[in-house]
């Protein structure tokens, strides 16, 4: 097996355990909401520490509830993992498209070279 497919079955088997471990070992099941969002937990801390905090301003939109905030996020994160296949792929594309470009160059000029060789022991 070929390092890089190791080292890729690894890092996949480590990103499957953080996303399995927390249920199996029941992280989180003393909470109303176990698996919240860093926004709700700093909120819930903010109101404990300091009951009458008002925040600074108010989100431009309000999604009508969780579902659809869970899909906006969905689709943003979506969009972004589109930009960055395609920013990839066209580094990718460029890379062999330059390749190609020297291999045709290099033959080329080897069939020069080697027309010129033949004219000359004419």
């Amino acid at each position: 097996m070929k390092r890089n497919t190791r080292i890729n079955l690894l890092l996949l088997l480590a990103v499957a355990a953080l996303a399995v471990l927390p249920l199996v070992l029941g992280l989180g099941d003393h909470k109303e909401e176990p698996f919240a969002g860093a926004d709700a937990e700093a909120e819930t801390a903010i109101t404990e520490i300091e009951p009458d905090y008002e925040p600074w301003f108010s989100p431009l939109y309000e999604p009508p509830s969780g579902e659809v905030e869970s899909a906006l996020f969905a689709v943003q994160a979506a969009i972004g993992a589109g930009v960055l296949a395609y920013y990839f792929g066209l580094r990718r594309g460029r890379r062999q498209g330059e390749e190609r470009a020297r291999a045709r160059q290099g033959e080329e000029q080897g069939a020069a070279r080697a027309r010129q060789d033949a004219r000359e022991g004419d």
